[in-house]
């Protein structure tokens, strides 16, 4: 198979990339680097079976061959990247969607739109399923993000009603594992170098609120499903770790990994910040034969061994 990849030099597109090379297949990957790791190229430049273009998706023309499945990935993706890049984000998911689903009806191709389990806002119902709406501030500073992903998710469906096209929907939730930046600013990155410092965790609220953490081999083998079962056409399915937990019990849990009690700085919870946030993953062991493997201690260490790799590296 020929496999075309957007933002491939992030976190979750690196990880899919590679595991495609390694299964034996062709790659292409597409990354502007605006929050892209250029090591993740390197690394994957390696593969003779990889090829690589630097472009925006949102200047995307022709490329010069035919892809059996598109991923796009490419998107600022954590509130620091997105904040920073308000419009790249928006024409991202947006613009770039649109030039993308182009070139997948052009080929014929399968493609899978990575959307997020932010298009589901604050929620107002437990576990997240894809039938919710969502409980969503259409003018609020994440709406850079949140309808960006929305608007996007409604594109590829007029592509699949009116061209008939086999679009797929990827709701991911929370992924972690190594290869995540350490500057990224979501809750595990942040807790993870600020223990391998001995400095502060930083909570924002009062640490009561929820989230649900997917390791990345999981994420990957699910996104790999996305792309190549069949009949598939039109479908939505979360992909996620079903178990929540408190952001207090998260800080509980890394003070364990390192051995150290470590001083909590309470912050005030930032605006439309979700109380909880967890997958309805029924769905996805259904259509996909799928669910996480990966028990979350386990995951965590296999990521703080890469954070304190990086910062050893920096010192």
């Amino acid at each position: 198979m020929r496999i075309l990849v957007t933002g491939c030099a992030g976190f979750i597109g690196s990880h899919l990339c590679e595991h495609f090379l390694n299964l034996g297949e062709e790659v292409t990957g597409i990354d502007n680097f605006i929050t892209g790791n250029k090591k993740n190229v390197e690394l994957l430049k390696k593969y003779r079976n990889f090829k690589f273009f630097e472009l925006d998706v949102c200047d995307v023309v022709e490329l010069p061959e035919r892809y059996d499945i598109i991923y796009h990935l490419a998107s600022p993706a954590s509130p620091k990247q997105y904040y920073n890049y308000q419009l790249e984000t928006m024409l991202a998911n947006s613009y770039g969607t649109k030039n993308l689903l182009e070139k997948a009806k052009k080929d014929g191709s399968v493609f899978v739109f990575a959307s997020t389990s932010e298009v589901y806002g604050d929620p107002l119902i437990h576990p997240q399923r894809e039938d919710y709406n969502g409980n969503v501030n259409p003018i609020g500073e994440r709406s850079v993000y949140d309808e960006s992903k929305r608007f996007g998710e409604a594109l590829c469906m007029v592509f699949f009603r009116k061209f008939d096209l086999d679009v797929r929907i990827a709701r991911i939730f929370n992924t972690y594992g190594p290869r995540m930046d350490i500057d990224d600013g979501r809750v595990i990155p942040n807790f993870m170098v600020q223990a391998l410092k001995n400095l502060p965790l930083t909570i924002y609220g009062d640490g009561n609120q929820t989230r649900s953490f997917c390791y990345i081999d999981d994420m990957v083998e699910a996104l790999k499903r996305m792309g190549v079962k069949s009949n598939l056409k039109g479908e939505v399915i979360n992909l996620g770790n079903p178990k929540e937990i408190r952001i207090i019990e998260l800080a509980e849990i890394i003070e364990k990994l390192v051995n150290r009690k470590l001083e909590k700085k309470f912050l005030p919870l930032p605006k439309d910040d979700p109380q909880r946030r967890c997958p309805n993953i029924e769905k996805a062991k259904k259509v996909l034969d799928w669910e996480p493997k990966v028990e979350f201690e386990e995951g965590l260490q296999k990521t703080l061994d890469y954070f304190r790799m990086v910062l050893d590296e920096k010192i």
